[in-house]
């Protein structure tokens, strides 16, 4: 913790009334009068939070929000998540600042490249193809007499929509590794 910080900490630990001298305080913990009385009134910030496009709570609602994304298979682009935090802050933010953002969670957050569905199965996937598979597979059940809660089905691969080349996404750390 900061010097400021502490000495914010030991004026505010003191019983509510009782006088205290900021000149007295900065002097214990070596730090500037004026800035430990502005920074305890409220008049400034910390230069790591005045510069800062989101405020921590509206960055950790985003680490959720990615998490959740990737929960459900859809990890985000950096461009996305350039796209959420804009509009969050109201003002655009910079590419870099979401190089920033990974390095101040690197704990929740890993970007890693994927990979997209090869040309072949990109190319067989048509909507007159997927009508003819499920009218064949709806009169197998029948034939068979198959419930929908008797059947499931896991692709290797999954669908990554737009997507057919390597992309660069943003993943939950702890789901990718």
């Amino acid at each position: 913790m900061d010097p400021i910080q502490k000495a914010i900490e030991d004026i505010d630990s003191r019983e509510e009334g009782a006088s205290f001298s900021y000149r007295e305080v900065a002097k214990k913990y070596n730090i500037s009068r004026a800035t430990l009385a502005r920074r305890h009134q409220g008049r400034t910030r910390p230069h790591s939070v005045a510069h800062n496009a989101l405020h921590p709570q509206q960055e950790k609602e985003l680490v959720q929000y990615i998490k959740g994304l990737s929960e459900r298979r859809l990890p985000p682009t950096r461009t996305m998540i350039r796209n959420f935090a804009s509009s969050l802050a109201g003002k655009d933010v910079s590419e870099t600042w979401v190089t920033r953002f990974m390095a101040r969670h690197p704990f929740e957050l890993t970007s890693r490249y994927t990979s997209g569905m090869d040309r072949k199965r990109h190319k067989a996937d048509s909507g007159a193809k997927y009508s003819l598979y499920f009218e064949l597979l709806h009169a197998k059940m029948m034939e068979y007499r198959v419930q929908p809660t008797q059947i499931y089905n896991m692709d290797e691969k999954g669908f990554q929509i737009g997507s057919l080349g390597r992309s660069k996404r943003v993943f939950d750390k702890v789901l990718y590794d």
